[in-house]
């Protein structure tokens, strides 16, 4: 698939964005990942309204944008051997380093932690903004707590309304799956979050660099057991099985939901089935946009052929397993029921 130009937003629209910033107020605009829902990091009151508008808990913290890397000096403590190195492998990028931060920094864009999140963007709107605004930008992803996240423009007016100020269109996110973030406040530095950087890449760069750690130290966006989720229930069925859990909510008269990564063997008049093809990074670029196609459909659930269990695979698998519901999936396949039956809220790997 041939993805569309990114363009850059006129002169105007940027000026009148920095406005909406430095009056306290919110503005969306697009990364090579997703939407973020930007705030003026600096104001506690304006990053409050990030929280209000998401609907997020107070202690997750946000990740400031910065436009170079020349001023990390003023969010973070210190700026270690490996931080440099990675920063200047992969920024501007889809990269979040997480640092001890600097004493200004307000525990509302932290989460209360001594810890804070950075990153530098490479989409081109996002750097006309930080370079015009001049200061850093605390920015989740723009789109209501724990739900699937915005890569289009559209996404961003449906989930969040006029909490938002402004939204800047920057078309489709190229990537459409959030950063990777790594903690380098230890020694190893820690993959706290996987992304499209893979781990071989970040540690071709920094060798020392360890996968992902089941404790999540510090606190990280993205890192509940339950996120990126659509509204519709969503189970992960093993290729073999597909076809046939999907025909037992035919058989029940009940629509149902797929996204797979071929085309299905046979169809029914109550089964929607998205093939997103095998390629890693198409699917990750239409994941979200996809689940929102299906969550729209009035399935009675969203079933979602596994992903293989590879490196270039890693960042959807990750984000569909946050997405995947607790509830067991009622099937006549006892394999399938004892596989759901394996997890609970807390478990969800």
């Amino acid at each position: 698939m041939r993805l569309m130009p990114v363009h850059r937003a006129p002169q105007q629209e940027i000026e009148a964005a920095v406005e909406v910033l430095r009056s306290g107020r919110l503005v969306a605009f697009p990364t090579e990942t997703v939407y973020g829902l930007g705030a003026n990091a600096g104001d506690p009151s304006a990053v409050r309204r990030v929280f209000a508008a998401k609907g997020r808990p107070g202690t997750h913290p946000l990740i400031v944008h910065l436009d170079d890397p020349k001023y990390l000096g003023r969010w973070a403590r210190s700026v270690p051997a490996a931080a440099a190195r990675l920063g200047e492998a992969f920024w501007p990028g889809p990269l979040t380093l997480v640092f001890e931060r600097a004493l200004a920094v307000h525990d509302v864009v932290t989460g209360g932690q001594d810890t804070v999140a950075v990153r530098v963007p490479a989409h081109p709107i996002a750097q006309q903004l930080l370079k015009a605004f001049g200061g850093g930008i605390a920015a989740p992803s723009a789109n209501r707590y724990g739900h699937v996240s915005p890569t289009r423009p559209e996404h961003v007016r449906e989930e969040l309304g006029d909490a938002v100020q402004m939204i800047l269109d920057g078309g489709e996110c190229k990537i459409g799956v959030e950063s990777a973030i790594v903690s380098v406040v230890s020694d190893p530095p820690v993959l706290l979050r996987p992304g499209s950087i893979t781990l071989s890449q970040l540690q071709s760069v920094v060798p020392e660099i360890v996968p992902t750690s089941d404790e999540r130290v510090p606190r990280v966006p993205g890192s509940d057991a339950r996120h990126y989720a659509p509204g519709t229930p969503m189970h992960i069925v093993p290729d073999k099985r597909l076809e046939q859990v999907a025909a037992e909510f035919a058989d029940n008269r009940e629509r149902v939901a797929v996204l797979a990564m071929r085309p299905p063997a046979r169809t029914n008049r109550l089964m929607t089935w998205i093939n997103a093809g095998s390629k890693p990074e198409l699917y990750a670029h239409n994941l979200y946009a996809n689940l929102r196609t299906l969550d729209r459909t009035a399935a009675s659930a969203i079933l979602v052929q596994e992903v293989p269990d590879d490196e270039k695979w890693h960042a959807v698998r990750d984000r569909l397993y946050r997405a995947a519901t607790a509830e067991k999936l009622i099937t006549n396949d006892p394999d399938l029921a004892a596989m759901r039956a394996m997890f609970d809220e807390d478990e969800l790997p």
